[in-house]
């Protein structure tokens, strides 16, 4: 309850215009399927609190736009690029990221990959203490980073297309394409397994996510092509252009199902490995904790109340799909 209360008091302390913008849909979805791809032993516990770690996750977006956390923003990305170096020679650990880089760089450049390390780590304290509100906050916030590393533009320093002429492709691919589309994805990945070696880990997620980044501007500039300033955008009654909250043009209905179509699924296969990657992560963190009985952390009361909730979202989880949310869209 005092978590809960907790994320209540942040949506009406600082609004909820950034939870209503665009990326809300995918990060919501990911962090609620990661809880059915949990084991037993841990699924049943995140499940009495799934509300919550859905919700949640936007916190750091929250964190990031209406709290101008000048820490938050890093957190999120890393412009490989801009680092100069192969990827074999970039630091691996965050110990040894600070050694080797000032503030300055990382707050320019990005850390995402580091603070994902550092997630775990204080993930699996707080479950070796068994500090149930701790462990779902930082469940939560893990479940963002690790599904902004599963999108290529959040390891580019072309983050928006900005330097080859094609703004907007980054809230489109992120947040319009998904909550179009996404009611048809499959989330059903399977049961999480135990990384053995989580840096190793994170640092593949993001070699992988950079190397569709040049693959996805390039079939973006190549749909874009068949459109004209007029079509490319979704507009008003009067013809201007319909803006999204950022200020930024909404595409087109025929723009997103031809650039959808054109990328063979790739939305889709990156929110499965975001799902799976978490899923395991979460798992991992539990297993280096010593596997804490976490289920002691609840009122029994409150997972027989569950009970039946919880086997019934539990197979529409198995048929690939997940509830618990408003209707999506349409597909267009």
């Amino acid at each position: 309850m005092k978590s809960k209360f907790i994320l209540t008091f942040l949506l009406i302390s600082v609004g909820t215009s950034v939870l209503l913008g665009w990326g809300m849909w995918g990060h919501q979805h990911i962090n609620r399927a990661a809880v059915f791809a949990l084991p037993e032993e841990m699924r049943v516990f995140f499940f009495n609190h799934i509300d919550f770690i859905t919700e949640s996750s936007t916190i750091p977006d929250l964190r990031k736009y209406s709290l101008n956390d000048e820490a938050e923003g890093p957190r999120h990305f890393i412009d490989v690029e801009d680092f100069g170096l192969p990827f074999d020679s970039l630091p691996l650990s965050p110990e040894a990221a600070k050694l080797r880089y000032d503030n300055k760089t990382l707050k320019a450049y990005g850390s995402l990959p580091w603070h994902i390390q550092e997630m775990m780590t204080k993930l699996t304290e707080a479950m070796k203490k068994n500090r149930r509100n701790e462990i779902l906050f930082l469940a939560a916030d893990l479940g963002h980073y690790i599904g902004d590393a599963h999108m290529p533009l959040h390891t580019s320093s072309n983050y928006d297309g900005q330097k080859t002429g094609q703004r907007g492709i980054h809230s489109c691919w992120e947040a319009q394409l998904p909550e179009y589309y996404g009611k048809h994805y499959n989330f059903n990945v399977g049961e999480a397994i135990y990384v053995d070696n989580v840096q190793k880990a994170t640092w593949s997620v993001i070699r992988e996510s950079h190397a569709l980044a040049d693959d996805m501007l390039n079939t973006e500039k190549q749909v874009r092509a068949g459109f004209t300033e007029e079509t490319l955008f979704s507009r008003d009654p009067e013809g201007k252009p319909i803006k999204n909250m950022f200020g930024k043009n909404v595409f087109s209905v025929e723009y997103t199902k031809r650039f959808h179509e054109s990328m063979n699924n790739m939305v889709e296969r990156q929110m499965r490995k975001s799902v799976k990657c978490l899923a395991d992560f979460w798992y991992t963190a539990w297993v280096n904790a010593g596997k804490p009985e976490l289920l002691g952390l609840d009122d029994p009361d409150l997972t027989s109340r569950n009970k039946r909730e919880y086997k019934r979202q539990l197979n529409i989880y198995r048929s690939g799909k997940l509830t618990g949310f408003k209707a999506d869209k349409e597909y267009p």
